[in-house]
């Protein structure tokens, strides 16, 4: 399935594949927010298991750059997937993905229904 542009909720979504590239660097980033930017999204949902294990090691600071990206791009971000093992890791993990979960800018969730329970608790 390629990357796909949903309404959900009211709100125009770009839902990646999961069998898509890994995002690795920031140029890859910013293809995808090229993509949705040109689509008219509103937010990404992006599989966590597109995200390269750099992105979950908070010491490599590609989180932060990814994020800031889409933060620049006024996108929201939202990481869809189980990312258990990487919260067991890490509780600077843990700590960013409360904080995230709190605001609206990066969110996240462990599938697309919770992103949708999301979006209509936002709306």
């Amino acid at each position: 399935m390629p990357d796909v542009l949903q309404e959900r909720n009211g709100v125009a979504v770009l839902v990646c594949d999961p069998d898509g590239p890994v995002l690795a660097t920031t140029e890859a980033a910013l293809d995808l927010i090229g993509a949705a930017g040109f689509g008219g999204a509103e937010l990404v949902a992006v599989p966590a298991a597109r995200l390269d294990p750099s992105f979950f090691s908070l010491g490599t600071r590609f989180a932060g750059e990814i994020m800031q990206k889409f933060v620049n791009y006024r996108l929201r971000l939202a990481v869809v997937g189980d990312i258990s093992a990487h919260l067991a890791a890490s509780g600077a993990l843990r700590a960013l993905v409360a904080e995230s979960n709190r605001h609206g800018q990066v969110w996240f969730v462990p599938d697309l229904a919770a992103l949708d329970a999301r979006l209509a608790a936002s709306t």
